[in-house]
């Protein structure tokens, strides 16, 4: 295939692994119930500065993301594909950008395969379709980090001059994305390439005036406007947000240091069959490594390392990583198919060792579906996974098992192409045959159902109410927000909102102290519509038996009753 039409190839590849079922599947909770109804309201508000979740001020993070998804909401109407398509625009945008870069600095050949392996990484797939600020992320530091790359291959003092700034000011989009991790992870990066190699003039260059004055140009307009809007947003933003996240516990997200060595084994399956093999490989040639290979190298470290040694850890975290070894392992695949026999001789070992995992994988999804008794009675999943489940596990054991066919295969035969294809099987059959385990796990999760399964004839008037709890999403599917009781605020899952009623600051209009549920509700001209979990089923039923309500049933244990206005 010509070079042209095999990387237009990659491309399409690339946009089809992004945007197919983008919005065929409901709002994940808490996440992406939360962020779609931030950036609802900041559409309906006309609020573009100070986010707000269920009415009350949500400063957890920057507006950028949010914002680009109440324009889409705008355009597109409130529904899951739009609040999901900023996502999917950045990983898009990122896929072509990579691309591009890596034509310039290898070969079309190599560029085509980076699209195509980095499209087709769980987590890249994943994080380019939920409303997260993730991707978006992903896509400034990318861009923060190749443009600074690419500033140093330039000879003239204008072309450098014009890559730095643009490297500066993705630096400072993505700062506006996500704090202060939008800068620190393009120097670090940077920092440490350069320093390997004792290019400390390029260094220094970094905190040239100009691009000082540039990223303060691009962050300080909303670090000041959010100041003086809200007094207390630097000190938390800085000492919470910033370093207490990243050097306490105090966000509950803390994970052994491993955690990301399972994070990348999952995340960038099959092709992590590639890397037990390469990194050493990569590490024992590092001195006969090209500028760029020894970039990628040393951002995925700097990434895996970096967030490691953080006591706050998620799997977003290292996207960015993922992407630079997907780059390498882009590499490896091009030398294989252009005839170098130690990269032949790594794919090959590796089909082998996908084959293997791929017939493990599929033994306890034959084993649940067929033999159920026959599991171990400690690794037994709750019957819930079966029941939502079950009827899905025949089909992903003949997946698995497709997959390790064609690796074996390609293994016998020492068939690079086939190679390829046995590790882009399993995400081509998560994307298309097995999809519907996306779905039934989104609907799990997701306050779509509550929404769609209320009673029909409420009055026009109801206002809807939560005891002690929170479905993230059914502000976003009600349109307007929810009245929630609550001991200290956590159902909303910001720790803003936490930190401002702990500082004393006065309760937001929709929040309220669960000691005046029975003052709220009788002070209530119109229905109140109240939703708690089943643990609380008995003050449910309290309230509601003095007016023979009934109580509805819902997933996830959500149970209901429609209370009726107070008469005066």
């Amino acid at each position: 295939m010509p070079d042209r039409f095999l990387s237009l190839a990659a491309l399409l590849f690339g946009a089809w692994m992004t945007f197919h079922h983008l919005g065929d599947f409901p709002l994940l909770s808490p996440d992406e119930g939360r962020n779609a109804e931030v950036a609802r309201e900041m559409l309906e508000s006309g609020s573009w500065l100070v986010p707000t979740y269920d009415g009350a001020t949500y400063l957890d993070k920057p507006a950028f993301f949010f914002r680009a998804v109440a324009l889409s909401l705008g355009a597109f109407g409130t529904t899951e594909f739009a609040a999901r398509l900023p996502s999917a625009l950045f990983a898009l945008g990122l896929l072509v950008m990579l691309w591009g870069f890596c034509r310039q600095v290898y070969d079309r050949l190599t560029a085509a395969i980076a699209v195509v392996v980095v499209a087709s990484t769980p987590l890249f797939m994943a994080f380019a379709r939920i409303v997260i600020f993730d991707m978006t992320l992903a896509f400034c530091v990318c861009a923060a980090i190749l443009s600074a790359f690419l500033a140093e291959t330039r000879e003239d003092p204008a072309g450098r001059r014009r890559w730095y700034l643009t490297a500066t000011a993705m630096a400072g989009l993505g700062t506006l994305v996500k704090g202060p991790v939008g800068f620190l992870v393009p120097l670090l990066v940077m920092t440490a390439y350069h320093g390997t190699s004792g290019n400390w003039r390029a260094i220094r260059r970094f905190f040239a005036p100009v691009h000082v004055g540039l990223f303060l140009a691009v962050v300080l307009p909303w670090f000041a406007g959010l100041s003086l809007a809200c007094p207390d947003f630097p000190y938390y933003g800085i000492m919470k947000e910033s370093i207490a996240r990243f050097t306490t516990t105090e966000f509950r997200r803390t994970q052994p240091f491993y955690y990301y060595g399972l994070i990348i084994a999952g995340g960038f399956f099959a092709w992590s069959m590639l890397l037990p093999a390469s990194l050493p490989m990569a590490w024992r040639e590092r001195r006969q490594l090209d500028a760029a290979d020894r970039l990628f190298v040393i951002w995925a470290l700097i990434v895996v390392v970096f967030f490691s040694l953080s006591q706050s850890k998620l799997p977003g975290y290292i996207l960015t990583g993922v992407i630079a070894l997907g780059v390498l392992v882009a590499r490896v695949l091009g030398e294989a198919l252009t005839g170098n026999e130690a990269a032949r001789r790594l794919v090959r070992n590796a089909c082998a060792g996908l084959a293997l995992a791929a017939l493990l994988l599929s033994a306890p999804a034959l084993l649940l579906a067929y033999a159920p008794t026959s599991w171990p009675a400690t690794l037994t999943p709750k019957p819930e996974f079966l029941q939502h489940f079950g009827d899905l596990l025949p089909g992903l054991a003949i997946s698995l098992i497709t997959v390790a066919l064609l690796a074996g295969v390609a293994w016998a035969r020492d068939h690079v192409r086939l190679a390829m294809l046995a590790f882009l099987a399993t995400p081509l059959w998560l994307i298309t045959l097995q999809f519907d385990w996306i779905p039934r796990h989104a609907g799990i999760k997701s306050a779509r159902e509550i929404a769609a399964n209320l009673p029909r004839q409420l009055p026009a008037d109801t206002e809807f109410a939560c005891l002690g709890c929170m479905p993230h999403g059914l502000p976003f599917y009600l349109g307007k927000p929810i009245t929630v009781f609550t001991e200290d605020g956590h159902e909303l899952t910001s720790n803003y909102v936490l930190f401002s009623l702990a500082s004393g600051k006065p309760w937001p209009e929709h929040l309220i102290p669960s000691r005046q549920l029975a003052a709220y509700l009788a002070s209530r001209a119109h229905p109140v519509y109240l939703l708690t979990r089943a643990h609380r089923r008995n003050e449910l039923e309290t309230l509601a038996r003095p007016h023979g309500a009934r109580l509805e049933h819902y997933r996830n244990d959500y149970i209901g009753t429609l209370l009726p206005a107070t008469e005066r």
